[in-house]
C-alpha cells in the first residue's frame, strides 16, 4: 500500500530562519547599530523575527562559532568584544587572503562586472556626501564581499563575510574618530587596476589598504585598562 503524501505545510524553512536571524544580526553590526558588549536576548529576538527559542540559540551558537557573538554560561549571548590581540589576527588574515581574492577578481572581470563595481563606488561616495555614517560603514564592507564574490572562490567568500564582521566590531571598538574606517579614495583605486586587469597593482592597492585601516585602528595594550583614574588624572 503507498504511503500517503504529506500535507504541504505553510511554515517558512528552519533553516531559512536561522539565516534570517543570522544575516540580521550581522547586518545589524556591520552597520554599528548592534554595539560590541550588547546583550542579545532569546525571547526578544524570537519575537522580532517569529521563531522558536531553538532556532534563535541555533543562530546565536553559528555566530559564536564565526566569533561575531560571546556565548557565556548562565548568562547568555552577547555581541563579542574583540581584543586588541583579536584585532591584529583579523587583519593579518585578510592580508594573507584579500590579495588572493583580488587576483581572482582580475580573472574574472568583465564589463558587467566593472558596471557593478562602478555603481557601488558611487553608492558609498553618495553615502559620504550625505553624511550616513551608517551605510558608509555597511558600504565599505560590502566592497570588499562584492570582490570577493567577483573572484569566484565560494570558500575565500566564506571567510571573508566572518573577517568583516569581525573587522566591523574592531573598527567601532578600535577607530579613531578624527580618520574615516574605510576610504573609497581606496577602493576606487583597486577598481582601477582591476579594470586593467593588473594584478600586482591590485594586489598591491589592496594590502596597502588594508594596512592603512589597521594602522588608523587605537589598539592599545589591554594592560591600560588598569591604570587608576588618580594615575591618569590627577595632578
Amino acid at each position: 500500500m503507498a504511503a500517503k503524501p504529506r500535507p504541504k505545510s505553510d511554515t517558512p524553512d528552519v533553516s531559512d530562519r536561522v539565516i534570517r536571524i543570522r544575516e540580521g544580526v550581522t547586518a545589524a553590526i556591520l552597520e554599528h547599530r548592534l554595539l560590541p558588549g550588547t546583550k542579545l536576548g532569546e525571547d526578544e529576538i524570537g519575537e522580532i523575527y517569529g521563531a522558536s527559542r531553538t532556532l534563535v540559540r541555533t543562530a546565536l551558537q553559528q555566530l559564536a562559532h564565526e566569533g561575531i557573538v560571546n556565548i557565556e554560561k548562565n548568562r547568555g549571548a552577547f555581541v563579542a568584544r574583540p581584543t586588541p590581540a583579536d584585532a591584529r589576527e583579523v587583519f593579518e588574515a585578510r592580508r594573507l587572503i584579500e590579495p588572493t581574492i583580488v587576483d581572482h577578481a582580475v580573472d574574472a572581470v568583465s564589463p558587467a562586472w566593472i558596471e557593478r563595481l562602478q555603481q557601488h563606488l558611487t553608492e558609498e561616495r553618495e553615502a559620504e556626501l550625505r553624511g550616513d555614517a551608517r551605510a558608509s560603514v555597511r558600504l565599505s564592507g560590502d566592497f570588499h564581499r562584492l570582490i570577493a564574490e567577483m573572484s569566484g572562490h565560494s570558500i575565500y567568500l566564506g571567510f571573508l563575510k566572518e573577517l568583516i564582521a569581525r573587522s566591523s566590531l574592531i573598527i567601532l571598538l578600535y577607530r579613531r574618530h578624527d580618520t574615516p574606517a574605510c576610504g573609497t579614495d581606496h577602493h576606487a583605486e583597486i577598481v582601477t587596476a582591476i579594470r586593467k586587469r593588473d594584478k600586482q597593482a591590485a594586489r598591491t592597492q589592496m594590502l596597502s589598504h588594508l594596512n592603512e585601516i589597521e594602522a588608523e585602528l587605537f589598539l592599545k595594550d589591554p594592560a591600560a585598562d588598569e591604570l587608576r583614574l588618580a594615575d591618569v588624572l590627577g595632578v
